[in-house]
């Protein structure tokens, strides 16, 4: 028998196995999985009453919430695609992304109307745009959301018919390129993906698991269709905050916590952090930037009973491929060892083929030395980009999907990346790695928050440049610092100079903003390398 691949056979599964285990919360909210199940199909039958047909785009500019988090059934149901938008871009990136992706419908969270009332004008294509609570400005639809979805007829649609191989949903992510690229996840993307990374995450019922990153976000859009397909919790949080993570955690016994480092950092520092009960949580997944085994063991200090770890993953490859959990036959190594280990991007994931490659398209020495590009195949490699053939062909050569991520390959298959193909510093010929530098820099005590830039150099064309947020209390200077470096790097990759700021810019998900920081060094110059 062979039926659709499709994630909308997930909460469908849920409603029917686990339907009177609670399944979702969000503030005072809490729904079974049979309530979800439930409020996912009243979403499908308002949307086809609103007119929507299969292909059909669907536009969310919203918070974490239950709301949107329905919409990852509900759209994809009717065979329409979901395209969730990230709530910090500009007026001018979102009205390029809505522009260039036509959705009929966007749902907004109330906050967003004065950015709304900006783009009106500028997107003639989105027929209704539907407040999701709250206030409702004169120009949208004359339904909120609530009021739609309790007029509508549970619609559950025979996902017999739905081509598995259609789009479910767009991701817009940032690149080379002038304007962001809109990533087509098939409903066999995601359907796969939940089912090897549940694998891969040990998924159980019993899990409860906290939405700290925004769900338009790589770190987070999977989660849906993982906990779901496992009956897991949802845990839903407006969007981060230290300490309402903490108490969340506390309340809901939160088992699982997917960090952006940054994140992690701003959690562990908190000065209200020994007040919480975070005995509950067994695992802390690491990923957005690189981890450092540092911030490994400090995040297992602070929370005993967890265990941390890196993973990583694409907008282009729906989007985790890799967990650095630590092999049963590896287990024992020393501490130093074991905390390198899961501070690693990890290996391959059951349905991804990786590997590391030179310019010229051969594997590297699978030695934790040499670098090369991450190349990847495999059954969650988007359809393409959105309308742009030409670059779908450049991203993807012979089967296999080039990342732009420097890494080494060790001989159990633990990637280390290095760094952004784009964030390499070139310095007198030498090609530096600033996620390198950056490892460094963490282990130093007084450091809470790095970053390695490449800055013009009369001498060198480039020189690496070291940003510094200290720890409260802490005192450094740069030449303590300098010579913390020598003592750990080779000495051309020892950064030239160092800069001790207050804090450093960070985008929606706190992954820290490399590009803000070297348009003070690079403005004026029409190139940014040297």
């Amino acid at each position: 028998m062979i039926i659709p691949l499709t994630p909308v056979r997930f909460k469908r599964h849920a409603a029917r196995v686990f339907g009177g285990k609670l399944g979702v919360v969000c503030e005072d909210l809490h729904f079974t999985y049979r309530e979800f199940n439930e409020r996912c199909d009243r979403l499908s039958g308002a949307l086809v009453r609103l007119g929507l047909r299969p292909g059909d785009r669907v536009a969310y500019l919203s918070f974490n919430c239950h709301r949107l988090l329905e919409a990852y059934y509900g759209v994809p149901q009717v065979g329409a695609v979901l395209l969730p938008l990230n709530i910090r871009l500009s007026a001018e990136e979102i009205g390029y992304i809505l522009n260039d992706s036509s959705p009929r419908l966007l749902f907004f969270d109330p906050e967003f109307i004065p950015l709304l009332e900006c783009l009106r004008a500028q997107v003639g294509g989105v027929e209704h745009f539907i407040s999701l609570g709250g206030t409702k400005p004169h120009w949208a639809h004359p339904r909120l959301y609530e009021e739609l979805v309790a007029a509508a007829e549970p619609r559950e649609i025979d996902y017999r018919a739905i081509d598995e191989n259609s789009i479910a949903e767009l991701f817009y992510t940032s690149g080379t390129t002038a304007h962001p690229k809109g990533v087509m996840l098939s409903h066999r993307n995601l359907y796969l993906h939940a089912l090897y990374a549940a694998l891969g995450l040990r998924g159980a019922d019993s899990e409860v698991h906290l939405y700290t990153v925004a769900l338009f976000h790589a770190n987070s859009w999977g989660a849906p269709h993982i906990l779901t397909l496992t009956g897991a919790r949802h845990v839903m949080v407006k969007k981060f905050d230290p300490l309402a993570v903490l108490e969340l955690v506390q309340r809901e016994r939160v088992t699982r916590l997917h960090l952006v480092p940054t994140m992690a950092i701003a959690l562990i520092n908190h000065p209200d952090f020994e007040k919480y009960d975070l005995s509950s949580v067994r695992e802390v997944m690491l990923g957005g930037a690189p981890a450092s085994a540092a911030l490994v063991g400090q995040v297992e200090r602070k929370i005993p009973a967890c265990v941390a770890m890196g993973g990583y993953g694409l907008t282009e490859t729906s989007p985790v491929i890799t967990l650095a959990r630590v092999k049963a036959h590896l287990a024992g190594d020393p501490e130093d060892v074991e905390l390198r280990r899961k501070a690693t991007a990890g290996y391959a994931m059951a349905g991804s083929e990786i590997r590391v490659v030179d310019p010229h398209g051969r594997d590297v020495k699978p030695d934790g030395r040499e670098v090369g590009e991450v190349i990847v195949r495999g059954d969650v490699v988007m359809a393409g980009y959105w309308k742009q053939p030409e670059e779908t062909a450049r991203a993807i050569r012979d089967d296999w999907l080039s990342t732009g991520d420097l890494a080494t390959i060790d001989e159990e298959g633990y990637i280390l990346v290095v760094d952004r193909v784009k964030d390499m510093v070139l310095s007198g010929g030498e090609n530096i790695a600033s996620a390198e530098i950056e490892r460094v820099l963490y282990d130093h005590p007084a450091i809470l928050e790095c970053a390695v830039i490449a800055v013009p150099d009369d001498t060198w064309g480039e020189a690496p440049k070291a940003l510094i947020t200290l720890r409260c209390g802490q005192r450094a200077t740069e030449t303590e610092i300098l010579e913390h470096c020598r003592k750990h790097l080779a000495g051309f990759k020892v950064p030239k100079s160092v800069e001790f700021v207050v804090s450093l810019p960070k985008g929606g998900t706190g992954k820290i903003l490399k590009k803000v920081l070297r348009e003070k060094y690079w403005a004026g110059r029409e190139r940014r390398v040297h």
